[in-house]
């Protein structure tokens, strides 16, 4: 819990998304300390009312006029949004942290995951970035070894829950699965990606899809992977390749890492210590118990979760991780607050 006497105003900005419940939550849970609460939403949602520690509040829609009196807003109803408002926030005297990919590779934002990279938040102007949900789990948990090992090369195959899409993706994988199970034809109107101009069931389905195509043939979640993870980790240069797949789960994202490391001759041993010794990592790593995370078992957790450490057999420096974690918590709205938690202790207001 926070140790602050003072309080801070606070923003949230989507509050009815599913993000937005989760930060809700997560203040709640962290008991941050909130002097005055606004929740913000477009008009399509203004009037709703929800609930904050036993009290009731009516949604209100974002303006710019909302945010006078903000000290800490946090951004959670998609890009374009963002790119509206949040400047007028800042404006007005807030911090904005933004959980959409509008600011994420804007040079002069800071793209933060604090386990890895506590320190850029204090470089902000006013918009700090939540990186994407699938690069949030990974970072954290590659750092570690990157601190004590090097690392130069991370391929990874992403197997994603729909919430990431948010809660119409949710209700489309509920509807379909149910008529499946009764024989019944499979409407697709969300997935893989809603922009796009197909879409294809996702119940009892892969899709290796998620968003839309770039002209280099990866997806846009695939970039962001990739962008996202050298920009973190201040290692433009690193090596990385993603497959990004959604899969018919509704919580938890789950990844295949493969990582290759500077340093000969490492045992499987001390890349588990130094994953069991990381602050925000959770190590479930026990073959003979056959004890691994799965997204059933990492949901509504904080941490991320890692198991199946193995080393490659034929490159001595490779190894082999299965990284699993809650992607509307630690990734989404827990690292959202812990940003918010660490601008408090450390006055980078």
């Amino acid at each position: 819990m926070m140790s602050q006497s003072n309080t801070y105003n606070v923003a949230v900005v989507g509050a009815t998304g599913a993000v937005g419940q989760k930060m809700l939550e997560t203040l709640a849970d962290r008991d941050f300390p909130i002097n005055q609460l606004k929740l913000l939403s477009s008009s399509r949602s203004a009037g709703l009312k929800t609930t904050f520690k036993g009290n009731e509040y009516v949604v209100e829609e974002a303006t710019p006029e909302s945010f006078a009196d903000i000290d800490i807003a946090l951004f959670s109803a998609g890009g374009s949004v963002s790119k509206k408002l949040a400047p007028e926030a800042v404006k007005k005297g807030a911090v904005v942290i933004d959980n959409t990919s509008a600011y994420r590779m804007a040079e002069d934002v800071p793209l933060v995951v604090p386990e890895v990279n506590e320190a850029d938040i204090k470089n902000h102007k006013g918009i700090i970035a939540n990186p994407n949900c699938s690069t949030i789990q990974m970072v954290a948990a590659l750092e570690p070894i990157r601190k004590s090992l090097g690392i130069n090369r991370v391929i990874v195959s992403t197997y994603q829950a729909v919430s990431g899409a948010g809660n119409e993706a949710n209700d489309e994988l509920r509807e379909q699965s149910q008529a499946f199970l009764n024989g019944e034809e499979l409407e697709a109107n969300i997935l893989p990606a809603k922009g796009d101009e197909k879409h294809y069931p996702i119940a009892f389905n892969a899709l290796p899809q998620i968003d839309v195509f770039q002209d280099n043939g990866y997806t846009f979640e695939e970039m962001k992977m990739i962008n996202e993870t050298k920009k973190i980790m201040h290692m433009p240069k690193l090596s990385v390749a993603a497959t990004c797949v959604r899969l018919p789960i509704f919580t938890s994202h789950a990844e295949s890492v493969y990582i290759e490391i500077e340093q000969d001759g490492v045992s499987v041993e001390e890349i588990q210590r130094l994953l069991a010794e990381a602050p925000g990592i959770v190590l479930q790593d026990d073959p003979a118990t056959q004890t691994y995370p799965t997204p059933l078992s990492s949901a509504e957790k904080k941490d991320v979760f890692v198991g199946r450490i193995r080393k490659d057999l034929d490159e001595d420096r490779g190894f082999h991780l299965w990284v699993v974690s809650d992607n509307l918590l630690k990734g989404a709205a827990w690292n959202s607050v812990q940003i918010a938690e660490r601008i408090v202790a450390n006055q980078w207001l």
